[in-house]
């Protein structure tokens, strides 16, 4: 069995993730193991960014780099003979905003998720995004819950189909 390589491009992170096209927000990852991951972000200051407003790109929006970034982080230590699993992002707790946009910052950015503890059913993260000096932008935790397979079959509750 292989392992996941150290780093990846853009397109080894859609090949494991559900996002794809302009909303895979991550552009490489940096480097991860079966604690943290750290990923960088190129695409914050473009017009045509899919989380962009009227304002630009709020810095709430670093709770959705945050989340791919944790959806890969499991998908990487996740057994290759394992079926994928999905998740969903349950909470955002203690996320501090210290800016109020992101796509002003100096780039590249950089988003590093930090696993507290999982089990089965669920994944709690720590997670913060920085610009290219290293300045925090935005932090907090955040926790998935993930689907069960139950008969072969995905029940995202947990109950039986």
């Amino acid at each position: 069995m292989s392992m996941p390589p150290q780093t990846l491009d853009h397109a080894g992170i859609t090949a494991r993730i559900p996002h794809s096209g302009t909303m895979c927000l991550l552009h490489s990852v940096l480097d991860w193991s079966t604690d943290d991951i750290r990923c960088r972000i190129v695409n914050h200051a473009d017009l045509s960014h899919p989380l962009r407003t009227a304002s630009g790109l709020l810095s709430v929006c670093a709770i959705e780099y945050a989340a791919q970034a944790m959806a890969l982080h499991g998908a990487l230590c996740a057994s290759a003979a394992a079926p994928p699993r999905q998740g969903a992002l349950a909470s955002a707790r203690s996320v501090r905003l210290r800016v109020p946009r992101l796509d002003d910052a100096a780039g590249p950015l950089q988003v590093c998720a930090v696993l507290i503890g999982s089990d089965p059913q669920q994944a709690l993260y720590r997670f913060e995004l920085s610009d290219a000096a290293g300045q925090v932008l935005v932090d907090g935790r955040a926790a998935v819950v993930l689907d069960r397979v139950l008969d072969g079959r995905r029940d995202a509750a947990g109950d039986r189909p």
